[in-house]
């Protein structure tokens, strides 16, 4: 199973999101073809009510625990439905140096 598939199958199973969009973002680093490394997650759930944005990663972090030893790094962005439909905001992740040594 992809490393992309396990992210979406764990947050699946812990929580309740209206909405999973996973990116795979590896290809903007310094990685070989096909890497699963760099990650982009926006999820939207109610789960987050009431949670502050740490709190919220906290809670992410912890559901992926293994899976993060897998990888390098992963940009999070999570929302309540509300915050979601009120201003769905969602940033772009940076160029990132792709400079061979």
């Amino acid at each position: 199973m992809s490393l992309y598939s396990e992210i979406i199958d764990s947050l699946n199973k812990s929580i309740d999101p209206e909405n999973i969009f996973l990116e795979n973002e590896s290809a903007m680093h310094n990685v070989p073809p096909d890497s699963e490394t760099h990650f982009k997650l926006v999820i939207v759930a109610d789960d987050f009510i009431g949670m502050s944005k740490l709190n919220r990663h906290k809670v992410i972090y912890k559901t992926l625990s293994e899976i993060m030893k897998k990888i390098h790094a992963l940009s999070i962005q999570a929302f309540t439905k509300d915050e979601y439909k009120s201003n769905p905001i969602i940033l772009n992740s940076p160029d990132c140096s792709k400079k061979h040594p």
